[in-house]
């Protein structure tokens, strides 16, 4: 094979890029290939030319996939969609791209290049099998139910192995027990298993269910009939109204809005609760809402096939003779909801499994916890082991029947299967026996372990279930555990991913704080030591009653701004002036009240706060702007709008009032200090020291400034910006060079500072999981300012942090030098560094009462500085590259925390397995959206935010809960108590049943390796079943080491978790051995006190069933004795299960016995009947615990563990809470911080284009609509019908009138 080309790098890195461009090259061959052979003449041409990215891209991929690399690149490109020839589809290389690609790509039976569709044509539609509506995310039905729950059960090494064991037993020549002994436990491990299953997946049913009978309005033969979302198919026309969901990917025809506009909410797509605008074709906008003519629609729409992009979408419209461009901003995908429109009509595009949100879900995928799999292993090496033993017998039953057993034929007579010379029948017993061996000795691996770690699991999720600390009031939502398998797994998290909107804030603004002209208000001040008060529930707000506009919740408690209002003060009225003009927020009049409809939330929070403040942005048209300044109206003339982007950083408005112009601008502080007036030092100090704490408040921050035009300038200007505006060279740089111009010698107002409200909780969520040593990554589509803001806002980042790294590079080669340079930095630090503090030492005070309980953490070991990344979409691109992703993994891996911006959610996903494969570390990702449910599955264990109905990572993940502060509970209290206690549980449980299998084996040294059972078959059965079950379950469910609010007090109490400490293959050996002593113990005391032993009254005891009785009992009341000494935390259930447990041994041997007949009746009474018994049960007990609680207590008292520290001062606390009564005097910090931060606190979450909406007038409904001005049931637009254009935002970002 010829070795690959170089090319597969280029594949590699732009692995994304040929994801979204594929199906626009797939219809760009097949149009080539319609026209004949002049465009494959262009296509050898440019493939003998210098290759474009994409012609590298595709050669790569061709590379991977088999097909010959050089020659035609268009050929190439053929092979490489020819799916059907050659089955290149299913040659894909086995890389991370094609898994993942395969993962979260669904196609459908056949392969899909292009969707055609007729609306309103069932019949053209049908011959394609689109999918329909019909949604599915459970595993099971009822007829595959039983089979595909078994053979899933079966791949289970241990269930597989028990199987065979059962059918062994049904052979009697080989099998001393009863089959009943296998068979009982397999059955019960099997039934409680596929219960659990069969309960999940009836939950996913439930919620399936609920879906699919969500009513739409679909038009069927030109009259709307209400069907279930499951009936919806690709071609129908769905009608949709104000506040309801979108039943699938539709194409928008028309709306109730002017210009055939729209507003959605896509929460469930991405948890952005802010409103986002879609626009219908100009030429379906006159449908309206008349069913006739839009039953009459026969439109062919062309488009690309389903994927998971959920911001590309690419098609053309066929109609009347006519071709259409479709984009994005024309489809509405399901799991949306519309919002401030009336009603909308759609096409249905994509149905069911096919739309975006749905594969967005993913495959559901089969997790298994790290304990499983270790688990596997063991139980591996434990058959190993039994067969060792097995083959030892085996030999020694051989050896014995050569050389003694053939003289006892007469009293043990061979079966008349074995050969009659003495060494052909010795090697057939001894062949027998190890089949035999095998039975017996089978309890050496548990098959109720199984079953009881099932039970436990299913336990300790209802307890988080059950948990009132994670139940959120405000939406009445409790935290759920969706899977009953992963519930240790969550007290090893290493690393945590985690969505930023919707997860880490509620993406609510909140005006805060605001510096105006050197005065910086919102701080409360207490006036007679001058002191910052915090501001709790008893803070009194500024009562805005008195202002007809006032929002009930909008809260400010700084009286000094309102006092300064009224006092006149013509700075801040200008302040707010500049607020209430200066903006693209829409107004609407809503059931009486002013409703405003902001592009970005930043733009309404301001908006909004110059509204409370009284000055109230009431009406706008597209040449005016009207405000209530002070209850007196003010209109200003629009002249110009420059709109905001991501290059510019700032946004003015050009206004008129009484013949002065005045410009009003507000952007980055960084950008406006730039433009400033000279001889504004002194304000421009001040303001940046407000700035300043501002941002280490971790606030979002604008700058304003205004400037005053002369008529005759700007209009000057107006013309040189309008030649600009339509050259055909350079627009851009003339258009900027025009920018600058106008936005000079700016007169500084103040900044205001806007709280992008983070979830009750996130900043010590994050702080508590930091110290717990858990890395917490945040992975966000935001921008970079928006997301650093967070950062700072959560206390992710902090200005103590000797750097913060920004990789933003545009190519290959300058990331990979970006990645180096960082790497050489922080080992230049770390070599100079000194050692940090080591945070696992906690020490207590109990002869201070101020110092009991406190976790000495030295403030050095807490803030120690480090380092952070933040690294751009496109940059990751590079960096995921399998050259690269080495390096970014060791950068990343050396910083403090991580922030991924501008990421898709296939990146997500592909962040998250690099973590996985080269960290080998266990993983949780965390989200609330639709794109966030690739992390979530990829992750070991995903966690949904709920708390809005519907939302789709909820469905995807794990674990849901209804705010992110809850992950600190889930984790430090149930993750880590499910882990201490399954380790707990799985040491003490290999422990008894080691303790018990090995006394056979000891037994078989004196019964010739005849196979013979020392206990009763019905003891052997139940042992596991009855008789110390009952414990050990009441261990794993309700064992703590601490209390709950120990284990979030000290997060330190994590780290065995996180270092596999409680169990792993070193506690198992310890385990067996701890029962290999045990057993023998057990074995040779009885039997040295029974050798050859007499009752009182001189009748031998020395008969195999009072000594398998004996050992039985004591058996039983040793291991009840251990599982005393490992219990820490009693409960009512323990003692009931412990104590019961031996009294229910003495029943059923008793009820088994003497009323169902069994084979050792009178065995144990007649044991118990003699001294002999309780004193060697006696005797065998101290041996056996004196030792294990010496050495605990040993240990304890001279290396004691944190756990054991804290249990202390539990205990400490207990006796000093019974002696005094206590009056602590809890003050709450400030969250004033005691420096100032040197970094900008910028972040303003807007986008371009909406300007041109405004000053065309196409974003405005008309105020006084003439009679009779009404087209199918929809006011007429102002625009006329000759110039229909479509609405779409322009290449300048600026906008004239």
């Amino acid at each position: 094979m010829p070795p690959v080309p170089t090319v597969i790098e280029d594949f590699e890195l732009e692995v994304l890029e040929l994801v979204e461009e594929r199906s626009r090259r797939v219809r760009k061959r097949s149009n080539g290939h319609a026209s004949g052979g002049l465009k494959s003449q262009q296509a050898g041409a440019k493939a003998s030319g210098p290759q474009s990215l994409r012609d590298r891209v595709v050669e790569g991929w061709a590379a991977k996939v088999g097909v010959p690399a050089g020659g035609d690149t268009s050929a190439s490109k053929l092979a490489l969609n020819n799916t059907k020839g050659d089955g290149l589809k299913r040659q894909r290389p086995s890389s991370i791209y094609a898994k993942l690609f395969n993962l979260f790509t669904v196609t459908s039976q056949q392969c899909e290049t292009e969707r055609r569709i007729i609306a309103n044509n069932a019949e053209f539609n049908a011959q394609f099998n689109y999918a329909k509506n019909y949604i599915k995310t459970s595993k099971y039905t009822f007829l595959n139910f039983v089979p595909y729950n078994l053979f899933e059960q079966f791949q289970r090494l241990a269930n597989f192995y028990f199987l065979c064991l059962l059918v062994l037993q049904l052979i009697p020549v080989i099998s001393s027990l009863s089959p009943i002994t296998t068979a009982v436990p397999l059955i019960g491990v099997l039934t409680v298993t596929a219960v659990k299953d069969a309960y999940d997946d009836f939950q996913r049913h439930r919620s399936d269910s609920q879906v699919n009978r969500r009513k739409s309005y679909v038009l069927r033969n030109g009259q709307l009939v209400e069907e279930s979302w499951s009936k919806v198919v690709v071609g129908d026309v769905i009608r949709m109204e104000n506040d309801q969901f979108v039943a699938a990917d539709v194409l928008l025809l028309c709306t109730s809005e002017p210009n055939g506009l729209c507003y959605i909410e896509t929460s469930e797509l991405d948890g952005e609760t802010n409103l986002k605008c879609k626009q219908c074709l100009p030429e379906t906008e006159d449908l309206g809402q008349d069913d006739g003519l839009i039953g009459a629609f026969q439109g062919e729409i062309r488009c690309e096939p389903p994927n998971n992009q959920l911001n590309k979408f690419e098609g053309t419209l066929h109609w009347e003779g006519n071709l259409h461009p479709l984009d994005n901003d024309k489809i509405l995908l399901r799991g949306c909801i519309l919002r401030n429109t009336q009603w909308c009509y759609g096409v249905v595009v994509f149905a069911g499994k096919d739309t975006k949100l749905m594969m967005n879900s993913g495959k559901t995928k089969f997790k298994r916890t790290s304990i499983d799999r270790l688990l596997n292993f063991i139980i591996l090496g434990i058959v190993f082991f039994l067969l060792s033993m097995c083959l030892f017998c085996t030999v020694a039953c051989g050896i014995w029947e050569t050389l003694t057993g053939q003289y006892f034929r007469v009293y043990l007579p061979w079966d008349s299967l074995i050969p009659p010379d003495p060494a052909g029948g010795a090697t057939v017993i001894a062949l027998l026996v190890f089949f035999s061996y095998a039975i017996v000795l089978n309890t050496v691996v548990p098959i109720s372990l199984y079953v009881s770690v099932e039970v436990i699991r299913l336990w300790q999720s209802f307890l988080i279930n059950w948990d009132d600390a994670m139940y959120h009031v405000l939406s009445g939502t409790h935290a759920k555990a969706r899977t009953t398998t992963l519930n240790e797994e969550l007290g090893q998290i290493e690393y945590i991913f985690s969505d930023k909107t919707g997860t880490l804030t509620q993406n609510i603004m909140a005006f805060n704080k605001c510096s105006i002209s050197g005065r910086s208000f919102g701080d409360v001040i207490d006036p007679r030591t001058g002191d910052f008060l915090e501001i709790n529930e008893l803070s009194r707000a500024v009562d805005f009653s008195r202002n007809p506009f006032y929002e009930p919740n909008f809260k400010f408690y700084d009286h000094s701004l309102t006092d300064a209002l009224d006092a006149g003060d013509r700075d801040c009225e200008a302040f707010f002036r500049l607020l209430a003009l200066c903006h693209t927020v829409m107004p609407e009049e809503k059931k009486g009240k002013l409703e405003y409809q902001a592009q970005s939330p930043d733009e309404g929070a301001l908006v909004s706060a110059a509204r409370n403040f009284g000055f109230v942005f009431k009406s706008r048209t597209p040449n005016s702007i009207t405000i209530y300044a002070k209850e007196v109206q003010e209109t200003y003339e629009l002249l110009c709008i420059l709109d905001f982007n991501n290059v510019r950083k700032r946004m003015s408005v050009i206004l008129k009032k009484d013949g002065r112009i005045r410009l009003y601008c507000k952007g980055a502080d960084s950008i406006i200090y730039e433009r400033l007036k000279e001889g504004q030092d002194g304000l421009k100090r001040l303001t940046q020291e407000h700035l300043d704490s501002f941002a280490a408040d971790g606030l979002r921050t604008l700058c304003l400034a205004y400037k005053d035009l002369d008529e005759e300038y700007f209009q000057d200007w107006k013309s040189r910006h309008h030649e600009a505006a339509v050259s055909l060279e350079s627009r851009e740089e003339k258009l900027a060079a025009i920018y600058e111009e106008i936005e000079r010698d700016l007169i500084l107002l103040g900044a205001t500072a806007i709280e992008d409200k983070l979830q009750d909780g996130v900043p010590q969520t994050i702080a508590n999981l930091a110290v717990a040593g858990i890395k917490i990554w945040v992975l966000t589509g935001d921008k970079q300012e928006t997301a650093i803001n967070i950062g700072y806002s959560c206390q992710l980042l902090t200005d103590e942090m000797v750097d913060i790294f920004i990789i933003d590079a545009q190519s290959a080669s300058e990331v990979e030098d970006q990645l180096q340079q960082f790497r050489e930095q922080i080992r230049n630090v770390s070599a100079t560094s000194q050692p940090q503090t080591n945070l696992s030492v906690v020490t207590f005070s109990i002869y201070s009462d101020e110092g009991v309980g406190q976790d000495n953490l030295s403030d050095a070991g807490e803030h120690n500085g480090g380092f952070a990344l933040v690294i751009s979409g496109h940059s990751l691109v590079f960096a995921l590259n399998a050259k690269y992703e080495r390096l970014f993994l060791e950068v990343a891996s050396c910083c403090k925390a991580v922030i991924c911006c501008r990421v898709t959610p296939l990146q997500k996903a592909m962040v998250v397995d690099l973590v996985k494969r080269y960290k080998k570390a266990v993983t949780l990702s965390v989200g609330d959206g639709a794109n966030d449910v690739s992390m979530i599955k990829t992750a070991h264990i995903g966690v949904g935010i709920s708390g809005q109905e519907g939302l789709q990572a909820v469905l995807a993940s794990d674990y849901s809960i209804a705010q992110f502060r809850f992950l600190e509970r889930l984790l430090l209290v149930h993750g880590r108590w499910s882990y201490y206690r399954m380790c707990k549980f799985l040491r003490y449980f290999f422990y008894k049943n080691f303790a018990f299998t090995l006394c056979h084996f000891w037994f078989a040294f004196f019964v010739a390796f005849s196979a013979q059972t020392l206990f009763d078959p019905m003891f052997i059965s139940v042992y596991n079943l009855f008789y110390t079950s009952m414990p050990v379950l009441a261990l794993g469910i309700f064992e703590q080491d601490v209390n709950a609010k120990s284990s979030i007090k000290f997060p330190k109490l994590y780290t065995p978790g996180l270092k596999n400490a409680l169990f792993n293959k070193k506690e198992f050996f310890r385990s067996a051995v701890h029962g290999f002593i045990t057993s023998c113990v057990l074995f040779f005391i009885p039997f040295g006190a029974y050798y050859n032993g007499m009752d009182q009254e001189g009748r031998s005891m020395a008969d195999q069933q009072t000594f398998g009785s004996v050992v039985a009992t004591i058996l039983v009341i040793v291991v009840t004795m251990q599982i005393c000494l490992d219990t820490s935390y009693w409960t009512l259930f323990n003692h009931i299960t412990i104590w019961g447990s031996l009294i229910f041994y003495l029943l059923l041997q008793y009820f088994y016995n003497y009323v169902l007949g069994g084979d050792y009746v009178g065995a144990l009474a007649k044991a118990m009947g003699e001294p002999v018994f309780y004193f060697t049960s006696l005797l065998t007990l101290v041996i056996l615990m004196l030792p294990v609680m010496a050495w605990r207590f040993y240990w304890v008292d001279v290396a004691p563990t944190l756990s054991d520290k804290v249990r202390f001062k539990q205990r400490h606390d207990a006796k000093m809470a019974s002696k005094r009564t206590e009056h602590d005097m809890m003050r709450t910090p400030s969250a004033r911080r005691s420096r100032r931060s040197i970094r900008s606190g910028y972040a303003f979450a807007h986008q371009e284009g909406f300007g041109r909406l405004i000053t065309s007038g196409k974003i405005m409904r008309p105020r006084n609509p003439k009679p009779g001005a009404v087209s199918n049931g929809r006011a007429a637009s102002l625009r006329p019908d000759a110039n229909k254009v479509s609405v779409v935002a322009p290449a300048p970002s600026t906008v004239e009138v």
